[in-house]
């Protein structure tokens, strides 16, 4: 990075680079769906983690790869770039949620902190597939499953996959919407586009990334430090469960 605070173009140059690379090694020998499935499951295979900020959509595919870890902005940052390289039609979905899932076996400690946490905001996309919108969401590695969190194990690069998280309706932002469920979002009669409540979706990165601030640039010191004080404590319990394996 230069004085000015913006990456040299020899460094975006060779971090493009290793973009290229990785798409040519998942895609190779891949033809159709089988490159669409191969580029998810190895997106999907990236340790989710939240102990590294990458906010930057122009950087975050990249930096993933660098680091080998993220969560759910940057890795479908990466996915679409993929998949627009394969010829696919890409927007970005964002979900409102909470990380309070009576689904996740979270230990007592840290389910005591997800009760306390503002509403947060998920990252998934949505690909024009066989001619409908489809929900592709790469969130949560295999090994996670051991947690109760909702991975995507045989995807069929035709489906929905399973939401990583419960969506909450709109009129539902204090308290956990029950009747929230993290399957399609879809009607699967409707070969066009059905959003599920409270779904916002942008075409543009820098579109959601704006977004993402607006909805996040509201919360109060209070609330910063019991979710950094959350994030600190999932990291080292998604350590545990991957552990299990």
């Amino acid at each position: 990075m230069d004085k000015t605070g913006h990456y040299s173009i020899r460094w975006q140059e060779g971090m493009s680079m290793l973009v290229d690379e990785k798409f040519r090694e998942w895609t190779a020998g891949h033809d159709g769906k089988d490159a669409v499935i191969s580029v998810f499951e190895h997106i999907r295979d990236i340790p989710y983690s939240l102990e590294v900020p990458m906010t930057d959509p122009d950087t975050a595919p990249e930096q993933i790869l660098l680091l080998g870890k993220g969560y759910c902005g940057p890795k479908h940052y990466l996915l679409a770039e993929m998949y627009r390289r394969l010829g696919y039609e890409v927007v970005y979905a964002t979900f409102p949620f909470l990380w309070n899932d009576p689904d996740l076996l979270y230990p007592p400690a840290l389910r005591q902190l997800a009760t306390g946490l503002p509403v947060a905001h998920h990252l998934a996309c949505r690909v024009w597939i066989d001619d409908r919108w489809v929900l592709v969401d790469a969130t949560w590695d295999p090994p996670l499953a051991c947690g109760g969190f909702p991975v995507n194990e045989h995807w069929d690069g035709r489906a929905d996959t399973i939401s990583a998280v419960k969506p909450l309706q709109s009129a539902v932002r204090t308290a956990f919407c029950r009747s929230a469920t993290p399957e399609p979002c879809r009607d699967r009669i409707e070969p066009g586009f059905n959003p599920c409540d409270g779904e916002q979706d942008h075409r543009n990165a820098g579109d959601n990334a704006r977004y993402y601030r607006r909805k996040t640039g509201v919360r109060t010191p209070e609330e910063i430090e019991w979710i950094r004080r959350f994030y600190q404590e999932f990291e080292i319990w998604l350590q545990e469960v991957r552990e299990q394996q």
